[in-house]
């Protein structure tokens, strides 16, 4: 290491200590030249233990790696990158988390002013790169080892963490060579507690609080980000919960898991009201009901979050409090009417497993013990469709695991088919794109095992999500990390079937740019990023992979179109 004095050192060194000091836990970042001094000073400070540091050759996967980890943690984290591309390539997590007001903080390294603007090589307008997606953007002058400089950088990482309560946050930073040096910590660098809530700048607005009283016209839609508190006001208003598979809501004795079907039937017509906490994104359903005139739209604001308003007429609200409580007949008639005919439909589209049958199984009778193993063998030796395979994933993941749906059919498969059941569930619905999954997962359950929740993280998605984020396969990941990634092979983008265009176009063409197979060997593919490779055709080898105990899995489950 060298011991030349260098401003773009001791600048980059406060920042980063000033980032730890004010919460941040860990930070993500890639490699270049120009970020080199951040680059160093993150990974003397995780030397120290005082954060943990993770290295990724791609910004793409970076960025998503980032967001996983700040939205399990719930911490903002710093990405560092370099000049040039190397932004640009933070985007889409940057939308993501714009959209799902995720605290990810870009550390962009630049040129100083005197190399901008004159074609230097990596050099372009980085300033406002983001536009309105992030909640603040500061363009740093170059360092010039004025001593004011240390204490503006920690002044600039306790901004940079307040305004990432809110979303994503970028902070441009130009260096001039020396791009490093000796690298100087402060004697006592250790982590202390994130910003207190009162000093949260979401704290500042006015509340809008609404007043109700429970009714037998009311439901709560819950989409992703809503969490227990759209459970517990479905039940103190007495109202049937529309909770979508990915809002971490879907459990309770109010949940209707076949709200789609319910929603088109008699129940869906007696809706007067209508309270939305979250993002709901997974159905036709529910916006058609949000802009019917004879509803009563109200959403439940997430700072930082847009407001999902589809008939542009709802009413926004902080918070809903409920005064009184509900008549335990009409919780009976109208709550359990819709619970019972979501049962009905769950039952006829996707049965349960029918239980053995333990008597015949020990008959005397050689021929009714014979026929109780043919069946069960059948069973096991079943194909795997997506209603298996989605079902399956939700009975096997419990209160210590993670699952996180892909952008794709299966979440929508899963939305459909799986019972209420309270388990942490994660899926990037801020913009339902289909990059970065798996990268997300990471740091999800990067940040489950630093807080020591050991369970699975299990990642179910579609081959076009699972191709699409394949460098993700190739991180460094530690030794104890459990990440599984179960991957639906259904030759394409199957959900572009459901859609108008698959009657109208030529099916050729149609299969060429829409549905877009591709052809990539898996086995290939985990074997590169030494990962352990299951394929799974049948419910037993399915079972078999849901309770394997490898590190890093990835599982094949080729399906039928």
């Amino acid at each position: 290491m060298t011991d030349v004095e260098s401003p773009a050192q001791r600048a980059a060194t406060a920042l980063i200590a000033g980032l730890i000091a004010h919460g941040v836990r860990d930070v993500v970042l890639s490699p270049g030249s120009r970020s080199q001094a951040l680059a160093l000073a993150a990974a003397a400070a995780a030397r120290a233990g005082a954060v943990e540091l993770h290295v990724r050759v791609d910004e793409r996967v970076a960025g998503f790696t980032a967001l996983g980890l700040a939205a399990e943690s719930g911490l903002p984290v710093p990405v560092i990158c370099t000049s040039g591309t190397a932004v640009a390539n933070l985007h889409p997590a940057v939308l993501e988390a714009h959209h799902s007001a995720v605290g990810i903080i870009v550390l962009s390294a630049d040129r100083p002013a005197e190399l901008r603007g004159i074609g230097s090589n990596q050099t372009t307008v980085q300033p406002g790169i983001f536009g309105d997606l992030v909640r603040a953007d500061w363009d740093v002058a170059a360092p010039v080892g004025a001593p004011a400089e240390v204490d503006e950088a920690r002044e600039l990482a306790e901004l940079a963490v307040r305004a990432a309560t809110e979303g994503p946050v970028h902070v441009n930073l130009a260096y001039r060579e020396p791009l490093s040096g000796a690298v100087q910590l402060p004697a006592a660098l250790a982590p202390v507690e994130h910003p207190a809530a009162d000093d949260d700048p979401r704290g500042r607005r006015e509340r809008v609080v609404l007043d109700l009283e429970p009714d037998d016209a009311t439901v709560v839609i819950a989409g992703t980000g809503a969490g227990p508190r759209a459970t517990e006001l479905a039940e103190r208003l007495g109202a049937p919960l529309i909770a979508e598979v990915a809002s971490e809501a879907r459990f309770g004795r109010h949940v209707v898991a076949a709200y789609r079907d319910v929603l088109r039937g008699p129940h869906g017509d007696a809706v007067a009201r209508a309270i939305v906490v979250g993002h709901p994104t997974l159905s036709r359903e529910v916006p058609a009901l949000l802009q019917r005139s004879d509803v009563e739209a109200i959403v439940v604001r997430d700072p930082g979050v847009e407001v999902y308003d589809p008939g542009r007429r709802a009413r926004v609200v902080d918070e809903v409090r409920v005064h009184g409580t509900p008549d335990p007949a009409v919780v009976r008639r109208w709550v359990g009417g819709w619970v019972a005919m979501s049962r009905a439909v769950l039952e006829s589209q996707a049965p349960d497993d029918p239980a053995p049958d333990v008597a015949a199984s020990q008959s005397d009778e050689p021929s009714v013990r014979s026929a109780f193993a043919r069946a069960e063998l059948a069973i096991m030796r079943a194909p795997i469709d997506r209603r298996m395979l989605v079902r399956a994933l939700w009975a096997s993941t419990w209160p210590h695991d993670r699952l996180v749906l892909g952008a794709s059919r299966l979440i929508r498969e899963a939305d459909r088919l799986v019972p209420g059941k309270r388990i942490p569930v994660h899926a990037n619905r801020g913009l339902a794109g289909i990059d970065g999954t798996i990268s997300t997962a990471s740091g999800i359950a990067l940040a489950a095992r630093r807080a020591e929740r050991r369970g699975v993280v299990r990642v179910l998605l579609g081959d076009l999500a699972a191709v699409h984020d394949a460098g993700a396969l190739l991180a460094p990941l530690p030794d104890d990390l459990m990440l599984h990634v179960f991957v639906g092979d259904d030759g394409g983008g199957t959900i572009f079937d459901s859609l108008e265009v698959a009657a109208t176009a030529d099916p050729d063409d149609f299969a060429r740019v829409m549905r877009t197979p591709v052809a990539v060997d898996f086995a290939a593919l985990a074997a590169a990023g030494g990962w352990a490779y299951r394929r799974a055709t049948t419910r037993a080898e399915l079972d078999d992979a849901l309770t394997a105990r490898e590190r890093l899995l990835l599982v094949h489950v080729p399906l039928a179109p």
